[in-house]
């Protein structure tokens, strides 16, 4: 059953990523979405799975300070290793008050060179927009684009994870 989202519903998504505010229009196209530099409260590199949902989190309740009738949303990209693989994770929230709800998406491994690149302390978008010869990778395809032929972009990605905060929210109105 989908819940019909009104115009007037406010969603801020704390992040000025291009990738990251067009995979929010995608699920909620009725929605009025804004946006805002929310700071995730993690590292620039977040190193785990756990980091990278604390972002999430943190960017989400970050938009919803002093707001009412609004949702805010936090995505966050990062890495984690399984074993002694990297890979890349990827995590969102949405929250307002009272509710939290979190998912987390796609994980893929990263090649040696970029786990090479990332050990030294270097941000992934960095390292992709050097690997891939091409500039801002992260507000585009990502590194998730890169690596998938382009079959999955950005959006893609965090469109899944939105979607699946969206379907948390809109069971719990039933």
């Amino acid at each position: 059953m989908d819940i019909k989202v009104r115009k007037q519903m406010r969603i801020i998504i704390g992040s000025k990523n291009k990738a990251k505010i067009q995979a929010v229009e995608k699920v909620f196209p009725n929605a009025s979405v804004t946006s805002k530099g929310a700071s995730s409260g993690v590292s620039a590199q977040p190193f785990s799975d756990e980091e990278t949902k604390q972002g999430a989190i943190h960017r989400a309740l970050n938009c919803i300070q002093g707001e009412t009738n609004t949702f805010g949303i936090g995505l966050e990209g990062g890495v984690m290793f399984i074993g002694n693989k990297l890979y890349l994770c990827n995590w969102g929230a949405l929250a307002l008050p009272g509710h939290l709800y979190t998912a987390s998406g796609a994980r893929i491994l990263l090649p040696q060179e970029i786990t090479k690149e990332l050990l030294k302390g270097r941000e992934l978008g960095e390292v992709m927009d050097t690997f891939a010869h091409r500039k801002q990778v992260r507000q585009k395809e990502g590194a998730i684009g890169i690596f998938t032929a382009e079959r999955i972009s950005r959006i893609d990605m965090f469109s899944h994870v939105i979607e699946l905060l969206r379907g948390q929210w809109e069971y719990n109105q039933l």
